[in-house]
């Protein structure tokens, strides 16, 4: 048992006992945050930003560039979609769930690359591209920006880019000696799973009575 113990949190040895409490605070209101993605809650939003903020501060203090861009842009995109969500015309919301147009799609993938060249440049200006857990870094930076703005638009779409950046951040955060959050993005994954066939039930039925 201790073994195990010392596997998966033995990297915390000489960890501020304020940083070890602060991830696990920031991975509980992460949890909350994809929870209530999942159903279709505002609180998405809120505390997701407490989340991310505790994050920014982890991630700066632990030189982690690429992360902390992410956590940063999520905390933007989290203000953005808290006012997009309850934009309402007539005491309707105006943006209920729906699947991206192509106009999206090519949005979509123009912030792919767009996010992936400018973290490369950051990496490449901060000497960050030492090793191919940089070149991961970049891949799922781009990856979680697409999925963040698709979130905020109300796309079924972005559930499946949270799915595929989530399964691969898993043991990405474990090798990068931080299991608490390597443990969040095991729990990401199953909801974000579960999200997309809750949200993909509410389009189809949607669908069915237009």
């Amino acid at each position: 048992m201790s073994q195990i113990f010392n596997f998966l949190f033995g990297q915390y040895e000489g960890y501020q006992t304020i940083n070890i409490v602060l991830e696990i605070v920031a991975v509980i209101f992460g949890f909350l945050s994809v929870w209530y993605s999942k159903k279709n809650n505002i609180l998405v939003f809120p505390t997701g930003m407490i989340s991310t903020l505790i994050f920014v501060y982890l991630l700066l203090h632990w030189g982690l560039l690429g992360d902390m861009m992410i956590n940063a842009y999520y905390f933007i995109m989290s203000v953005y979609g808290w006012y997009f969500w309850t934009r309402k015309s007539d005491n309707e919301a105006v943006t209920p769930i729906s699947k991206t147009t192509k106009k999206e799609q090519k949005i979509s993938v123009a912030i792919f690359f767009a996010t992936m060249i400018f973290v490369y440049i950051v990496y490449t200006i901060f000497d960050k591209l030492t090793s191919w857990v940089a070149w991961i870094d970049i891949l799922t930076t781009g990856l979680f920006f697409v999925g963040m703005w698709l979130m905020a638009k109300r796309k079924i779409e972005n559930w499946i880019l949270w799915i595929i950046a989530d399964i691969i951040s898993i043991p990405l955060y474990f090798y990068k000696g931080f299991t608490f959050t390597s443990l969040q993005y095991l729990g990401f994954t199953f909801i974000a799973i579960s999200g997309y066939y809750a949200w993909k039930k509410t389009l189809d039925r949607k669908i069915q009575t237009s």
